[in-house]
């Protein structure tokens, strides 16, 4: 099997360096193979590359927005992720527990605990006993927090929707399998 020299040592997979060895053959991106990707629009950089430097912008200026209102309401990052993720299961008809809400965030359940503590203190949410089980604590988003982030979102969310509607159905069906492929993609290692 042919092995491929790596200046400063070869790493091996799962990230371990071997001082002067080389790295087993795989795939670019793979762990222990890094991605070559020389310089921006050369004709050593992959194609796509630039796609994957527009996502990238995309999703820093998007985080960027996402920290100023965060930074406006008095929320940390988190807050506002719980908030989104809250949102989206209500949305697709999900329903939230600490528990779940946890797991999404990578959170511990007293992590968990203090993030709903103060996400319910502001107002932003609610516990609420679940009706088949009153054992259950179930977490609903309050409209107030709705209504704070439509304020803060809408324009972009309107600049969005105005944007898609100059696109043939058959666009916006690649657009969607484009960022649905890339959701997959990050939410996978």
């Amino acid at each position: 099997m042919a092995k491929r020299q790596e200046p400063g040592g070869a790493v091996e997979p799962g990230g371990a360096v071997e001082p002067g060895g080389a790295v087993e053959p795989g795939g670019p991106g793979e762990p222990g193979n890094p991605v070559e990707l020389g310089e921006p629009g050369s004709p050593e950089e992959p194609e796509g590359m630039d796609l994957v430097h527009l996502l990238r912008e995309v999703t820093v200026r998007l985080d960027l927005a996402g920290a100023r209102f965060a930074g406006r309401n008095g929320l940390h990052p988190t807050d506002l992720r719980a908030l989104i993720g809250l949102l989206d299961a209500a949305r697709a008809g999900t329903e939230s527990t600490p528990g779940r809400l946890g797991e999404q965030l990578g959170l511990n359940s007293a992590g968990t605990t203090a993030l709903i503590d103060r996400l319910e203190r502001l107002g932003l949410i609610r516990r609420v006993r679940d009706t088949r089980d009153r054992r259950r604590v179930l977490l609903e988003v309050d409209e107030r927090a709705v209504a704070l982030g439509r304020s803060f979102f809408g324009p972009l969310i309107d600049r969005t929707i105005d944007l898609l509607a100059t696109f043939e159905p058959g666009e916006q069906a690649a657009v969607r399998r484009f960022l649905s492929g890339v959701r997959d993609a990050a939410g996978e290692g």
